[in-house]
């Protein structure tokens, strides 16, 4: 819009004024109709009004009006305002507007569509109701107390505040008070008023018949019908809980529903969301068995909230248990998702610690991206918080993660948490993290026990403000009848024809003497000959046979210093070579192979164990 061009109609402007004088000049050249007096110019001497004799200012509804004789002879009445308008039809407008003295008070609040009461004195005793009020609660008794009169008022509470209001002398407001049957809800303002009663007077000395005005202090009700409010209100909050029933429902169903609990590991976690808000956060966990008795526990916090977080948050959830089916490097498999985050949503960032656990080392290798450190607690109650490495959030990109490993022997307990745990406001986290340390130092029982006490000790309950993960494993330390059950064995192959008779030598000694049966002693060793075979065909020095049983599975495994990993094909008719890893497949459970973190491979395979 040209502003320039509009605003000469706008009042007030200096091109509106303009406008005005030059269309005067062109009236005065042409020498139409009358030009009204300018303010503060001189009027016809013979119309112009004289001052009153008591000095006060002229009535300002005639002010400034006068008759004069334009430069080209005509004449004309004008205001001082400069409006064409007469005094007389000026005079008559106002005269049509009342005045606020000529309404009574009655009929203004007679007309109200608000509640309004009026009660006096210091038992609130009834003065008025006005027809709404009536209309709403019944008609009332005037004169009698308000806890008689007007029950309605102590069901919504109000009789304490006419109290205040009288006392103080200052109006009180009470917000979406609900009345009975539930059908209405009112704001209700509570306003104090003085108003005078006319009383005959009792001294003698007076003269008879007068009367004197006696002030009693009364309190103005006014209840506003906020139904309406008050119903959207109650189904927003409804929409907020369904909202938030719906988040939570997504984030617990992209949550393991149960854990993998390994052969070597007791493992609990549990999930808290935060506050009561429809927003939660994108924390997740899993546990992932990897085969060979090891097994991967992931943790990690999506930044932000609501359901993208939390589906940000199931996509690497899943991606996670893909990389982890590889039998990658912890490091590696945040490679991975750090790109992977990177495309699923640049604004999401999220934070990760990706572990493995290896029974046979007694070591917890871990990556963390931007996360908090591990906590382990050893059998005497010393608790170690894993150093770095740890690099930058997943999802910013550019950076190469490393490893690192933490002990985990027999009888020490490890956490895994996010940061709704350990941070407060106003407080720095690593205060948090030493608080959780303390709190782990001293906590005994089984995993599950260890989650419930560190929130409990934290702090962390339904109305606390961020999403909070925690995951707990032990090392148990197993003696007795228990420990019969774990055996371990290794033989170092030198390699050479004779590697593979001393391999199947050693598995059918180790095997009987772990009291398998026939069966499955014949199955392992004819395993453990395929495995040694493959190793010596295709593999390169220094080459290892470990046998390891758990109370649930036999596990065979070979490693050497070639790093190419074997897969399975389809051997043909004529084929000499090409049929051990499809008859490791058939015979056992499962297989499969990954790289050593110093070069090299490992190839193993499982077999369950019969229940007893």
């Amino acid at each position: 819009m040209n502003f320039t061009r509009w605003s000469a109609r706008f009042p007030g402007t200096q091109r509106r004024a303009a406008a005005r004088t030059e269309h005067a000049a062109a009236q005065a050249k042409r020498g139409e109709g009358a030009v009204p007096a300018a303010r503060g110019g001189r009027a016809d001497p013979g119309t112009e009004r004289a001052a009153p004799a008591d000095g006060k200012p002229a009535d300002p509804t005639v002010a400034g009006t006068g008759t004069g004789t334009g430069p080209g002879g005509g004449s004309g009445t004008g205001a001082g305002t400069g409006s064409g308008t007469t005094t007389a039809q000026r005079t008559g407008v106002l005269a049509a507007v009342p005045s606020l003295d000529e309404l009574s008070v009655r009929e203004v609040l007679g007309r109200l569509p608000a509640l309004v009461a009026l009660v006096h004195g210091p038992e609130h005793r009834v003065a008025y109701v006005n027809d709404a009020y009536t209309a709403g609660f019944g008609a009332r008794t005037p004169g009698a107390p308000a806890h008689e009169a007007l029950p309605e008022l102590g069901e919504l509470g109000l009789l304490p505040l006419l109290d205040q209001v009288q006392r103080s002398g200052k109006s009180r407001t009470a917000k979406n008070r609900t009345a009975p049957g539930g059908a209405h809800s009112y704001t209700v303002t509570c306003t104090p008023v003085e108003f005078p009663e006319a009383k005959p007077r009792t001294n003698p000395s007076t003269e008879a018949g007068s009367e004197a005005e006696v002030h009693h202090t009364g309190v103005l009700i006014h209840l506003a019908d906020v139904t309406d409010h008050a119903e959207a209100v109650e189904r927003l909050r409804a929409s907020e809980r369904r909202q938030r029933e719906a988040a939570v429902t997504l984030q617990r169903s992209l949550l393991p529903q149960e854990l993998e609990q390994p052969d070597d590991l007791r493992v609990a976690a549990t999930y808290q969301p935060g506050g009561t808000e429809a927003a939660v956060g994108g924390d997740w966990y899993d546990v992932i068995t990897l085969g060979a008795g090891r097994t991967a526990l992931v943790i990690g916090d999506v930044m932000g909230r609501g359901v993208r977080a939390a589906a940000v948050m199931g996509q690497l959830r899943t991606a996670v248990r893909a990389y982890a089916r590889l039998d990658l490097p912890p490091h590696e498999v945040l490679q991975l998702l750090d790109g992977l985050a990177a495309e699923i949503d640049a604004s999401q960032i999220a934070t990760c610690v990706y572990a493995v656990h290896d029974p046979n080392e007694g070591l917890l290798a871990y990556a963390s991206a931007g996360h908090l450190p591990i906590l382990v607690r050893d059998e005497d109650g010393t608790v170690r918080r894993a150093a770095d490495p740890t690099g930058p959030p997943l999802g910013t990109g550019g950076w190469l993660h490393t490893s690192g490993t933490i002990a985990l022997g027999p009888g020490s307990t490890a956490v895994l948490y996010t940061d709704g745990l350990v941070e407060r406001r106003g407080e720095d986290i690593d205060e948090g993290v030493a608080a959780l340390e303390r709190a782990l130092s001293g906590a005994q029982g089984t995993p599950a026990v260890i989650c419930d006490r560190l929130m409990r000790a934290l702090g962390v309950d339904a109305d606390h403000d961020d999403d909070v993960a925690v995951m707990v494993l032990q090392q148990p330390a197993r003696t007795g009848a228990d420990a019969e059950l774990f055996h371990n064995a290794a033989l170092e192959l030198l390699g050479g024809i004779e590697a593979a008779p001393r391999a199947r030598a050693f598995a059918q000694g180790v095997l009987a003497s772990w009291r398998f049966p026939v069966e499955l002693c014949d199955l392992g060793v004819l395993a453990a000959s395929e495995l040694v075979a493959n190793s010596l065909q295709h593999g390169t020095p220094p080459m290892r046979l470990r046998l390891r049983r758990t109370d649930r599975r036999l596990i065979i495994e070979v490693t050497d210093g070639d790093d190419h990993l074997p897969r399975r094909r389809r051997a043909e008719p004529g084929d000499e070579t090409g049929r051990g890893i499809s008859i490791i497949a058939t015979i056992a459970s499962s297989w499969g192979s990954r790289r050593t973190p110093g070069g090299g491979k490992a190839v193993w395979c499982e077999f369950a164990l019969p229940d007893k």
